[in-house]
């Protein structure tokens, strides 16, 4: 039988957080674009938590969007709950979080991939990679699938999450599969260690889900969402929807010593799993050993959707034996009661480590294959959907000769994790966290369109309404500055009185009403600006001292070993990462001060 050929420029394995964002940037920038995935009906799907955002992670999603992504609108369409997190403390920490209806988001996005121009979705499995030598270089030519068929082109992305060599895990009991209901895939991890990629295994899980019509919502305490719902995308004015809340509630001692007495069952315990998981989103077995000190652990009962009663139980996460999660939940306030819908199960599945990928997410070993997400060892739907957005992009930007784009440290979040992947590997599943970008007050989730629009127009990522609406903002942010540096307010300038602590945008609109004009995200903007002029400053020097050592850009042919004096670890690592600079050099693990000199040394020599 003859082999069926179709033809590409891009081709996005896995329908994911990654693979979606990946698609529909390529398709953006007009690059024909094929999005294969093994099941049409789990397009975008939620495997774990109904939820999007989150500390630093909703930094993220502000900059999918800001970039044109997919993730902020579909999640503003279909939220069920939304909350700005650490409202408390300074505007760098402010996170915003939306549960949504699991199903609606999966929907849309979809819709969304189905809508997009040079987009082609097609159900496929993918059993194999198509390459072609030439000389020392390997380079990608397309992707086999079950059925006598094939798909050539120059790029693929490969984002294939939890699926590559998938195992489940419920207490003694193991299934071949990378989410509940779904089978694995093996034919990938095959052709990646045929082509010479190290290829290593993680470990993630997931809790169990309840029917909400058997909890008792009189023993625990309601949690609402925020009185005035802050949409995530730029493009959306307010959230209209009403909110449903969600529900704490938390272990005890009771439920303690059943998990411990269980925990010979339990396979991270028992020998069966040997693999990392993700170590600030332990299993409540891990949670129980490592934290004995403590009494009990905060539950939160989360509402999967408007259409279902399936209740996500937050903080639970388990692989151990059915029986066991049956009596566990008997024993805590309020699911008594509770009946079981799914059964919490551990996953472990093969991940390439991502030192093996250059800053844009190119393969170092394979011309033109990209990689994104859980396959580069990370967790979460939003580094998902940072990575994939930057794979999509510089895979259309590779077929029309141009030269790759990655935001840097200081200008995105999404830029703190690719350099951290790429230069300093993970040897646990990576989860973004403030406290990983050293410029996170540059980085807050208001600003994130500031910082990265600009940058997404020239690329040809956004469409004109994005555009307008951002000249907008810019426009009135600028006539806030100006009213309040024209103002007087006790005898000193608008903007020097708003610098006072206990001075906010509302008093300074009694003082001065032709602010109350200024829309409230260019108010938000204007305020920060202000408040907190120093320390951005202060920022801003440090980044320009940053910004020098980058400047020493290193070939990436550069030959360590000739460095005679250069330590042997240094000459491995640096052979290892290839640092496209002097900066990204520095943040390799082990490479002190005085091996950087003798490399700068050596630049210079050469030069």
């Amino acid at each position: 039988m003859m082999e069926i050929r179709y033809l590409y420029d891009v081709i996005v394995i896995g329908a994911g957080h990654a693979g979606t964002e990946a698609a529909a940037a390529a398709a953006r920038l007009g690059a024909r674009t094929a999005l294969l995935t093994t099941n049409l009906d789990t397009v975008g799907q939620m495997s774990c938590n109904p939820a999007i955002g989150g500390v630093a992670k909703g930094q993220i999603v502000r900059e999918v969007d800001a970039l044109g992504g997919l993730m902020g609108q579909a999640i503003d369409a279909t939220g069920i709950q939304f909350r700005l997190l650490n409202r408390r403390k300074g505007p760098a920490m402010h996170s915003p979080r939306a549960q949504a209806d699991k199903k609606a988001y999966q929907q849309h996005i979809k819709h969304q991939i189905e809508q997009q121009a040079n987009l082609d979705l097609r159900q496929e499995t993918v059993v194999d990679l198509i390459t072609e030598e030439t000389g020392s270089n390997v380079r990608i030519r397309g992707v086999r699938v079950r059925g006598d068929a094939c798909y050539l082109a120059d790029t693929v992305i490969l984002t294939t999450g939890t699926f590559l060599q998938a195992i489940m895990h419920t207490g003694e009991a193991k299934t071949a599969g990378g989410r509940a209901g779904e089978g694995t895939t093996g034919g990938i991890s095959g052709a990646l260690d045929r082509l010479g990629f190290e290829v290593d295994r993680f470990k993630t899980g997931t809790p169990p889900r309840l029917n909400a019509r058997t909890i008792d919502f009189s023993k625990v305490e309601e949690q609402p969402g925020d009185p005035t719902p802050q949409p995530f995308s730029f493009l959306s004015d307010q959230i209209t929807a009403p909110q449903v809340p969600c529900y704490i509630t938390h272990t005890n001692q009771k439920v303690h010593d059943l998990i411990r007495e269980n925990l010979d069952r339990a396979p991270m315990y028992s020998g069966q799993i040997n693999t990392r998981g993700p170590r600030y989103c332990p299993s409540i077995e891990d949670k129980v050993v490592r934290f004995a000190d403590k009494a009990s652990h905060q539950l939160f009962l989360e509402p999967e959707g408007r259409q279902t009663e399936e209740i996500y139980v937050n903080g639970i996460s388990t692989s151990l034996p059915r029986d066991v999660q049956d009596r566990m939940f008997q024993m805590i306030a309020g699911l008594e009661n509770a009946s079981i819908m799914r059964y919490g199960y551990a996953v472990e599945y093969d991940f390439c480590p991502p030192t093996q990928l250059w800053p844009h997410l190119e393969s170092k070993a394979v011309q033109g294959l990209f990689l994104a997400g859980q396959i580069n060892g990370t967790t979460g739907y939003e580094e998902a959907a940072g990575q994939g957005l930057i794979a999509g992009l510089n895979a259309a930007r590779s077929l029309a000769g141009q030269s790759p784009w990655v935001p840097t440290r200081d200008q995105a979040y999404i830029g703190v994790l690719v350099d951290d992947l790429v230069t300093a590997g993970t040897d646990e599943p990576y989860r973004m966290f403030t406290s990983r970008a050293e410029f996170r007050l540059l980085l807050r989730q208001d600003n994130a369109d500031r910082r990265l629009t600009p940058q997404a127009d020239e690329l040809g990522l956004i469409d004109d309404e994005r555009r307008t609406r951002f000249a907008e903002k810019l426009n009135q942010i600028d006539r806030a500055n100006k009213i309040l540096a024209a103002a007087r307010v006790e005898n000193v300038a608008g903007n020097v009185y708003l610098r006072r602590p206990e001075v906010d945008w509302k008093q300074m609109c009694q003082h001065i009403p032709d602010l109350a004009q200024i829309g409230q995200q260019a108010a938000e903007q204007s305020l920060f600006d202000i408040k907190y002029e120093g320390y951005i400053n202060r920022q801003h020097a440090e980044v320009e001292r940053q910004n020098r050592l980058a400047s020493k850009t290193i070939p990436t042919a550069f030959d360590y070993h000739r460095i005679g004096p250069l330590r042997n670890e240094a000459k491995e690592k640096l052979s290892k990462i290839k640092p496209l600079n002097l900066d990204q050099a520095k943040r390799i693990s082990g490479i002190t001060p005085a091996d950087l000199a003798l490399v700068l040394a050596h630049l210079e020599s050469k030069k």
